[in-house]
């Protein structure tokens, strides 16, 4: 995944969220957008995955420019998959049927052969035996995990996680970080969105540090973690690792 990323501004009213940023990466599987909240992380993240229209600048991934109309746009959601905090199940379906409506209803699957797609996946992630559950019976944990599972068996070509485990405890965030990490050992790629330094720094091909509506530092973990020289992104680490 060749990400290029430029002069991107985005504005709600009269706020500027994103101004002028830019960023362009290696050949990655997993980026990893770090910084304070209300920096531009979401608003970056959501322009990548195709929900929102920047009102100035440009990306490409592979070198195949993302669209703008929304037509186009369409189409390019329906090649990608989005997790977002809140894990917008829906809570009259069960687990399974979850799953199988975007397969059903958008990819035009049979219901056969929508269970077959759904089938080694679940079991692959320790899910299959609440499959029969409704929302209301999971714990946050595996209501997120279904929700990742929604987003991966539409199998695309990457995935975008905006801050999957913000809203669970530390046993779930736990749960929730072992299967994105799988993920990425399966060869998905993704960006994602997170808080867990320790997680970004073992996950990440590379960091991209989003504030103040740019990209101040992008790299390895290490460098942008550990070494970065750029005074705004060093006082971040050195006050949230401390």
């Amino acid at each position: 995944m060749l990400l290029d990323v430029r002069n991107l501004v985005q504005r709600f009213g009269t706020t500027t969220v994103l101004d002028g940023l830019a960023l362009q990466t290696g050949d990655v599987r997993a980026l990893v957008l770090v910084g304070p909240s209300g920096g531009g992380k979401s608003t970056l993240l959501r322009i990548l995955a195709g929900l929102d229209v920047p009102v100035a600048g440009s990306v490409a991934f592979d070198g195949e420019p993302l669209p703008r109309d929304e037509p186009a746009l369409r189409e390019y959601r329906r090649t990608v998959g989005t997790v977002f905090q809140a894990y917008n199940l829906f809570p009259h379906l069960t687990a399974m049927e979850n799953l199988l409506l975007p397969l059903m209803h958008v990819h035009g699957l049979t219901d056969r052969d929508a269970r077959a797609r759904v089938r080694e996946p679940l079991e692959r992630f320790s899910l299959a035996d609440h499959a029969h559950k409704r929302p209301a019976e999971l714990s946050g944990g595996q209501k997120q995990r279904i929700a990742i599972l929604r987003a991966l068996v539409v199998q695309p070509k990457r995935l975008f996680l905006d801050e999957p485990t913000s809203a669970l405890d530390p046993e779930m965030t736990a749960e929730v970080l072992e299967m994105i990490g799988e993920l990425k050992d399966l060869g998905t790629q993704f960006v994602l969105v997170t808080h867990e330094m320790g997680f970004a720094r073992r996950v990440a091909d590379e960091v991209a540090f989003v504030g103040d509506g740019r990209v101040l530092a992008n790299g390895s973990p290490g460098e942008v973690i550990d070494g970065s020289d750029v005074p705004r992104v060093r006082s971040f680490f050195a006050r949230i690792l401390s």
